[in-house]
């Protein structure tokens, strides 16, 4: 089989080493009668192992050289669909039929990853779980707490959606070629109810935007225009602190101010 070259403006890195394809594997546990959808199968390493596991695989490539490689594959012809997609834009719930929701895992190109979660984020009632490498950074951005550096409007966002559960670290021998940094797996589960009640979802995704546009700013500064300091003492925050400090509870509740006005 011919090998498709790196392409770097798909941020390709190749996932060769063994023993953590195992270790993924074991993680996202595929059962036969899962509906599954990998985002960048890349040469098909990972593919591989779940066309064995699952009778049904959908798979999203950009590169259509890759496309090329992945359709000529005998392992994957039964039960794995390939699809020339950018990820970014892709209907995912068109796929779901009436027996379960999808389960999405995936090797992430590191320069979307940010977006495409957010892109998932929207699609996020077709969805059962999703597991996928990301660069370690993004990873601990999502897993971040209040009054950390990492925490900011990507952990705010996906934690009020989903439940956030750090697996392993992966250096960067295990790809070909190797990136700068190290990555990590993680597991996102939606919530059946979610931690904090938000009565608009678009303002709440507002409010919290505003707060980590500029970090070192106070929320008196970041929400000038959605509330004024008496509103957001009655919410009994303090209008000093920064947006780095605010809970999923206190982002609810300044959200929810804002939607009753």
């Amino acid at each position: 089989m011919t090998t498709t070259p790196v392409r770097k403006r798909f941020g390709q890195h190749f996932l060769h080493d063994a023993s953590v394809l195992d270790h993924i594997i074991q993680a996202f546990a595929p059962q036969p009668s899962d509906h599954v959808v990998e985002i960048g199968p890349g040469r098909g390493v990972l593919t591989r192992v779940l066309a064995s596991r699952v009778t049904r695989l959908h798979a999203l490539e950009i590169d259509r050289d890759l496309v090329a490689e992945l359709d000529a594959d005998p392992l994957l012809a039964k039960n794995v669909t390939v699809y020339n997609a950018d990820a970014l834009s892709f209907d995912y719930c068109a796929l779901v039929d009436r027996e379960r929701k999808l389960r999405v895992i995936g090797n992430l190109p590191y320069n979307i990853s940010t977006p495409l979660l957010f892109h998932l984020l929207d699609q996020l009632n077709c969805l059962e779980d999703m597991c996928f490498m990301l660069q370690r950074e993004v990873v601990d951005r999502l897993c971040a707490q209040p009054n950390n550096k990492a925490y900011g409007r990507l952990g705010v966002m996906v934690q009020r959606r989903c439940r956030v559960e750090k697996l392993f670290t992966v250096k960067p021998g295990a790809f070909r070629p190797p990136p700068k940094v190290d990555s990590a797996v993680v597991r996102l589960r939606p919530h059946a109810q979610p931690p904090v009640t938000v009565n608009a979802e678009a303002v709440f995704a507002s409010i919290v935007q505003a707060a980590f546009v500029q970090r070192r700013k106070t929320l008196r500064n970041a929400l000038k225009g959605f509330l004024n300091d008496q509103q957001i003492r009655a919410l009994d925050i303090d209008p000093t602190r920064r947006g780095e400090t605010l809970t999923l509870e206190e982002f609810a509740a300044l959200s929810n101010a804002v939607e009753r006005q």
